[in-house]
């Protein structure tokens, strides 16, 4: 597994952006998929997971009914598509494949990490 996270940019509050998690090597479709962020000074948050099907998501209570989680498994590919951005969401983003087919909140789920992505909202 080798992932590579793009989509980021700068928007403004109210703005969406859709970030990309793409394996290079094509081998993580029977992985679950993690979205992760960290913000400046602050720690390494869970935002979003998805079952190595699509069947399930889990999603943080601060993204929750925002943000959507999905992935093609034909493309090797999951994306994150991001709504109602606002200041607070202002970090880097990296995805991670699961070292199951499950999706986790525990970063410890997750064996392969992607670099990450920056996405900044401007007020």
């Amino acid at each position: 597994v080798q992932l590579q996270a793009s989509g980021g940019g700068s928007v403004q509050a109210g703005g969406s952006l859709r970030l990309s998690c793409v394996d290079s090597r094509r081998t993580f479709n029977n992985n679950g998929v993690g979205w992760f962020r960290q913000a400046p000074g602050k720690e390494r948050e869970f935002v979003a997971a998805i079952q190595w099907n699509g069947a399930a998501t889990i999603y943080a209570d601060s993204v929750k009914g925002r943000f959507i989680i999905s992935r093609d498994n034909t493309k090797n590919t999951v994306y994150l598509q991001m709504n109602s951005l606002n200041v607070e969401d202002t970090a880097v983003y990296r995805c991670a494949a699961a070292r199951t087919s499950y999706g986790s909140r525990s970063v410890d789920a997750y064996r392969y990490w992607g670099k990450g992505t920056l996405v900044t909202v401007s007020s």
